[in-house]
């Protein structure tokens, strides 16, 4: 868990080399964690616990392209059971999309990671949902920063 602390905290000073070095590390400390506290051991109980950490890393650092890869192959092996984790993610793949200049598919992510919000009002997805919508100001007076709002409204509304 510190390590993968570390790798974000070196994705805030764009440190690329020190974000992969911590996060392979922390890769080949998995099989030691062996606690049964509900809050030391997310990276056992959470399929692609680390490359969670990395894509997020990725998107911090402005690596859109290898953020947009990880966040495909997490979302790929996500289980239908972790709709909350599965929310959150897409929220972050499509704020990656959207600060990649890429506000079309940064919306077409976002209607899922909005369909789950409705669901389930998770404070940590709606707090990613506010972070997309900042990454798409760009495109708010655009058909598509419409679409986003419109998208949004049910989530947003009342906040």
């Amino acid at each position: 868990m510190a390590m993968q602390q570390q790798a974000h905290g070196a994705s805030l000073v764009g440190d690329r080399a020190a974000v992969d070095r911590l996060i392979d590390t922390a890769g080949g400390l998995l099989p030691r964690v062996d606690d049964g506290l509900p809050w030391g051991n997310a990276c056992r109980r959470t399929p692609g616990y680390l490359e969670v950490q990395r894509a997020t890393c990725y998107g911090r650092l402005g690596l859109g392209r290898e953020a947009e890869a990880l966040w495909a192959q997490v979302l790929d092996g996500v289980p239908s059971t972790a709709r909350r984790d599965r929310g959150v993610y897409l929220a972050r793949r499509a704020t990656v999309a959207a600060e990649s200049r890429q506000p079309d598919h940064a919306v077409e992510i976002a209607r899922s990671a909005v369909e789950i919000a409705r669901e389930t009002r998770s404070a940590r997805m709606l707090r990613e949902l506010g972070a997309l919508e900042r990454a798409m100001r760009p495109w708010h007076d655009a058909p598509v920063g419409r679409d986003l709002a419109e998208i949004l409204a049910p989530v947003t509304e009342g906040s």
